[in-house]
């Protein structure tokens, strides 16, 4: 067992999800999630083999105590000396990195910079990668970022129509997100419906509590729905997804809301949280539908109604279309989103079996596709195994 395991960290501004992942097969050995960092209430869970265990954290309830508690843990069941690398997941890499890159001075130079682009996110990822330095010190760190799988949109895709000197002098232009998982169910669509390696051409949805879109044609990201933040694109959890700019304003200059309030407003409280005003779980709003809640049917119609519209649009970004693609939280556990989607998308010659559509969820993959339709996708992703892969093969190249 030695030197057999990839340590994956998931950085949040209070959490830390962290796997124990074989990269060669992807079999993850434990798992578990470290939350509400930095308050009383801290917990860290582990999980193994499917048990749970469950510990509070002592003060003063930091990442740093947490990966404290997450190699005491490792060393206890005799996995510690098993991890030959960290894997972190990095939200924002901007235009420096197109591929994952083992971490250094450098490197967290750079990431520090890219703060600006992503000051919700990479401060956290840092905040990860110290702690982690500190909890393995002798263990290479490996970075793999979101924005990465994105970087071979062309500019026709990624430039917004502002002043050219924004993008030239402050980077500002799409970026794009959830690479990982974009770039794992392609591969994993192009094998489902025997293709060659790295050829096909996809329409991915991820959906989740942030979702995006992104077209894939013959293994590259071509456009994707966010952007230069995780704001825009489709309607989300708590996000607005794409807005008329100008409501920005009004809401500042006449409804006297203060930039804070507009950002927590468009981040935290609208998507199907804002539209519903019950709950950004679409579990939660699919019952409260099916109970006669008329405002959950309305955040969910719009949902459904803004990912059609985006797939459809990205339809003009491919030579061809092999398949669609859902996976997420929602794209692989909900039915009625997937059929509400593709119930728009008759005429891309998408039509679905409702049976294998009921069928394929809570881990399960295939093709839910009537006959004659184009092929319809659901892949469960696995963006752990990804940066576990990604982290060995740039330890095993230097």
């Amino acid at each position: 067992m030695k030197n057999k395991f990839i340590l994956v960290i998931n950085c949040g501004s209070s959490s830390i999800k962290f796997s124990l992942i074989d990269p060669a097969t992807g079999n993850e050995r434990l798992n578990g999630l470290a939350q509400s960092l930095m308050t009383e209430q801290a917990t860290i869970t582990f999980k193994v083999d499917g048990n749970k265990e469950k510990q509070s954290l002592t003060s003063p309830f930091d990442h740093q105590i947490a990966l404290r508690s997450i190699v005491d843990f490792l060393t206890q069941h005799s996995y510690k000396e098993a991890v030959f690398a960290v894997g972190h997941r990095v939200v924002h890499g901007g235009e420096e990195y197109s591929e994952p890159a083992l971490i250094d001075n450098n490197v967290m130079a750079t990431l520090h910079r890219l703060s600006q682009l992503a000051p919700l996110h990479n401060p956290a990822n840092i905040t990860g990668i110290e702690a982690s330095e500190k909890a393995f010190p002798s263990l290479p760190q490996v970075a793999v970022f979101d924005t990465a799988f994105h970087q071979s949109m062309p500019k026709k895709a990624y430039l917004y129509a502002l002043p050219y000197a924004l993008y030239e002098q402050h980077g500002i232009r799409r970026y794009g997100f959830h690479g990982t998982s974009h770039y794992f169910v392609s591969r994993a669509a192009s094998q489902l419906l025997n293709l060659p390696a790295l050829k096909g051409s996809f329409i991915s949805a991820h959906l989740g509590n942030g979702s995006s879109i992104c077209a894939i044609e013959n293994g590259l990201s071509v456009d994707t729905s966010m952007g230069l933040t995780p704001l825009s694109g489709i309607v989300m959890g708590t996000r607005s997804g794409d807005i008329d700019p100008g409501i920005i304003f009004h809401l500042i200059n006449s409804l006297g809301y203060t930039q804070k309030q507009v950002n927590d407003l468009l981040n935290k409280e609208s998507g199907l949280l804002g539209l519903s005003q019950l709950s950004n779980d679409c579990r939660l709003l699919e019952e409260a539908m099916l109970a006669g809640n008329e405002q959950a049917k309305l955040a969910l119609d719009i949902f459904c109604y803004r990912i059609a519209k985006q797939i459809a649009a990205y339809a003009a970004s491919l030579s061809t279309l092999d398949a669609i693609i859902f996976t997420g939280g929602i794209g692989e556990n909900s039915d009625y989103v997937r059929a509400q989607v593709t119930q728009s998308l008759s005429l891309l010659n998408i039509t679905i079996d409702n049976e294998l559509n009921v069928a394929t969820r809570f881990g399960k993959s295939g093709n839910i596709a009537a006959n004659e339709s184009r092929a319809c996708l659901v892949i469960p992703t696995n963006e752990e195994w990804v940066i576990a892969k990604q982290t060995a093969q740039v330890i095993n190249a230097i």
